[in-house]
């Protein structure tokens, strides 16, 4: 069963516009490990690719249906990929299986998430959420 959707675009030019001026916006958005990724890519490869983490974290967060915020911040999300470059979100609640889809052009990134709850459920279940 589907419990949650997201879906959010950044425009690449409003990333860099954030590096030239704020050196400090990756550390805001990136975790350690994302961190040391961005830093081996080369400059113009990383506007796309902190605007591709930010907008799987946005979609992340608007699919759990508390947004960035008091109860979760862009540090307790964490986009990892496999050996094939699959990006996926490294924290996931329990029973839940979380699917991630990033996508970048010449001019924005887009992600989008769906999370599903596997198992059987009851009519109450699906009546009330």
């Amino acid at each position: 069963m589907i419990v949650g959707i997201g879906i959010d675009i950044v425009e690449l030019e409003r990333i860099r516009s954030l590096l030239e001026r704020n050196c400090k916006f990756p550390e805001r958005i990136l975790t350690p490990r994302e961190k040391a990724q961005f830093g081996e890519l080369p400059p113009a490869r990383q506007a796309e690719f902190l605007a591709g983490r930010f907008a799987a974290k946005e979609a992340y967060a608007k699919a759990l249906g508390t947004g960035i915020g008091r109860h979760l911040s862009f540090q307790d999300i964490e986009i990892v990929s496999d050996e094939h470059g699959k990006p996926s979100i490294a924290a996931r609640r329990d029973g839940e299986t979380v699917h991630l889809s990033i996508s970048h052009s010449r001019d924005y990134a887009v992600a989008q998430v769906v999370i599903e709850r596997l198992g059987s459920i009851t009519l109450a279940d699906a009546c009330h959420g």
